[in-house]
């Protein structure tokens, strides 16, 4: 995993990658760890870098020091690298920039991909709160099953096959907290340092940090209007050999881009080709303007290669933070094993509310209200920023529209002086698994008002015009 030549603290990059093989168990008290030659050849950096590297970790008694036999691990060292005094390398590790801009308190909000809770039935659902406690007056005594509530994953199995002609048993199916939980799971599950990861670029930010805190080395896959350049996909997974393909086909976070029905198949030729798990994030497949999306890649998997996560948590219930992992056997017994150390089951009354709810008849009908009135939101964002110059594909579905700035205007300094004026977007760099992409932004139209939008992104513009 050759590190970035341009990093200012190259040093502390090596640091960071010693430490968490430390922690994964990689090495044990008083084994030796690789020369600095053999390393600095591995992670093609300068011998110096590594000899820096060791010293801090020796300074922290992390390694010791045997005369003229190298550097060998502290027995001290694993306890845990959450333990080291200096916060700031324990940040470096857990750090989620999108959750960071997400805490920043703003007025106008264009940075949370969720619906605005004023969309939402509210009352309707407060009537079904009631209802499950009627229906299971125990809920609140009774702790899910690890897999997730047998009758929601009934239901949701009869769903799939009814709607959508995904053929899924409530066996192949796991209830999350979330689909972000899902990827990290999924991650915990199937990735070791050094494993090959292929993601899109660019793509949903949490993503990238949860694939990176596995040490998983990224192999960026451009997507584009009309889908992916399948050639480069083969050419990836023949050369790099990778564990899996991280993929938001439908409504693509962030860019909006749905990839076609032919793309689909032929991505699951691959996988299975050259044995590459895809797992595949569908967090907005509900939220379409016009025609309904593509079947998800999964309806064409007949090998176990695909991962299917598909979340609701973004336009149905967000406080209920539902979603489900398909996945066929064995995968699904490991994934299992993962979320019992993870929380031992999802909350079950988050669950039987989301069942009742959900699947109501009228829950399914003010889906067609929500699409509606997203796609207004969408059309006023749309007018507010086409004067600007601004270069974007007006997406068919989801809650973002992906932004180019001009090429000399960087998007984290707007960001910085837009959050003085109380905005907030999700700046192109972190959505981009090479860092890059300085000149984009992700601008969501779901969550605030409509009267607020327009304001907002007035501001923005006049934010953007001092530039």
């Amino acid at each position: 995993m050759p590190l970035k030549k341009n990093s200012n603290r190259l040093f502390e990059d090596v640091y960071d990658f010693i430490v968490n093989r430390i922690n994964r168990g990689e090495w044990m008290a008083h084994e030796k760890l690789p020369s600095i030659r053999e390393l600095a050849k591995e992670l093609n950096v300068h011998r110096l870098t590594v000899f820096k590297a060791y010293q801090r970790l020796k300074e922290e008694k992390k390694v010791y020091v045997k005369d003229k036999s190298g550097y060998f691990i502290h027995p001290g060292s694993l306890e845990g690298f959450e333990h080291i005094e200096s916060p700031i390398y324990t940040s470096r590790v857990q750090r989620s920039y999108l959750s960071e801009i997400h805490q920043i308190p703003v007025t106008y909000q264009f940075s949370q991909a969720l619906i605005d809770p004023n969309l939402l039935p509210n009352h309707y659902f407060a009537e079904y709160v009631k209802k499950v406690f009627d229906l299971y007056p125990k809920v609140l005594g009774t702790y899910s099953t690890v897999q997730g509530d047998e009758e929601l994953r009934e239901a949701l199995a009869h769903y799939f096959r009814k709607r959508h002609q995904l053929y899924v048993s409530a066996n192949e199916l796991i209830i999350t907290s979330g689909a972000q939980q899902a990827i990290n799971l999924i991650s915990q599950a199937l990735i070791k340092p050094r494993d090959t990861v292929l993601m899109e670029r660019p793509t949903y930010s949490a993503a990238i940090d949860i694939f990176r805190h596995q040490g998983a080395a990224i192999i960026p896959v451009d997507v584009y209007p009309y889908g992916y350049d399948i050639e480069q996909v083969e050419r990836n997974m023949k050369q790099y050999k990778p564990r899996l393909f991280y993929l938001n086909p439908t409504f693509h976070n962030p860019t909006g881009y749905t990839v076609p029905t032919e793309h689909r198949k032929k991505l699951v030729e691959l996988a299975e080709h050259y044995q590459c798990l895809l797992v595949e994030d569908d967090p907005f497949h509900d939220i379409y303007f016009g025609h309904e999306p593509p079947s998800p890649l999964f309806r064409y998997d007949t090998g176990g290669y695909v991962i299917y996560i598909r979340s609701y948590s973004k336009y149905i219930a967000p406080g209920l933070r539902i979603a489900l992992v398909a996945s066929r056997q064995p995968l699904m017994k490991i994934l299992l094993t993962i979320k019992s150390l993870s929380d031992n089951g999802t909350p079950l009354l988050n669950q039987k509310i989301f069942l009742h709810y959900f699947l109501s008849e009228r829950m399914q009908q003010h889906l067609e209200k929500l699409r509606i009135a997203l796609n207004i939101r969408k059309e006023i964002m749309e007018e507010a920023i086409a004067s600007t110059g601004w270069e974007w594909s007006s997406p068919k579905g989801g809650l973002n529209l992906w932004v180019k700035l001009p090429d000399e205007l960087s998007s984290q300094s707007l960001l910085s002086k837009c959050i003085e004026r109380s905005i907030s977007f999700v700046p192109g760099n972190i959505c981009d698994p090479l860092n890059e992409l300085d000149s984009w932004i992700r601008l969501s139209y779901s969550f605030v008002n409509e009267r607020k939008l327009t304001k907002g992104i007035k501001e923005l513009i006049e934010v953007y015009k001092t530039f």
